[in-house]
């Protein structure tokens, strides 16, 4: 054989310990420092500047509304029968679009009037077959009460408009 010993090229072979210690170091322990660092830059992105602005005026600021709340006036007056109809309810009870009875139409309303005021309030208020609810929207139950005792008297009933209960005297 020849006089000098033979040697292995180990450089092309990557060395165990060094090659798994390199794979943990890039597949976790780097994701993870970014992931630390984004985190970091982004809560510090969000504090406000003390300095520049009032103590007061930052807290405000983070407290402020959301939302907001309307009460509608309770002394305000009452809509009559024919107002609410004609905002409310003319526009299917006018044309008698899907089934609705035409309005002073006396076919169509007797077999309604025969069931009382009481019901046909309560489906006015509730909502029957097409018709949508009407509680709850912008008339009172009052207003929608004299709507339904207009609607009716037009096609023949006899129903008296309802009035607000009286306030208790002291």
């Amino acid at each position: 054989m020849s006089a000098t010993p033979h040697t292995q090229n180990r450089s092309s072979q990557p060395n165990p310990p060094k090659s798994l210690l390199s794979s943990i170091i890039f597949a976790f322990v780097l994701p993870l420092g970014v992931i630390v660092g984004l985190i970091a830059y982004m809560a510090a992105g969000s504090k406000p500047v003390s300095s520049s602005v009032d103590p007061q005026k930052a807290v405000a600021e983070r407290i402020q509304k959301v939302g907001s709340v309307q009460i509608r006036a309770a002394n305000r007056t009452l809509s009559t029968g024919e107002e609410v109809y004609k905002a409310q309810c003319s526009a299917c009870h006018a044309a008698g679009v899907a089934g609705a009875p035409k309005f002073s139409d006396a076919a169509a309303w007797g077999p309604r009037i025969k069931v009382g005021f009481d019901a046909l309030l309560q489906s006015a208020l509730k909502g029957k077959n097409a018709m949508s609810p009407q509680g709850g929207g912008n008339f009172s139950d009052i207003e929608i009460g004299r709507a339904v005792a207009f609607m009716a008297n037009a096609g023949g009933a006899k129903f008296v408009a309802p009035s607000p209960a009286a306030a208790p005297k002291e």
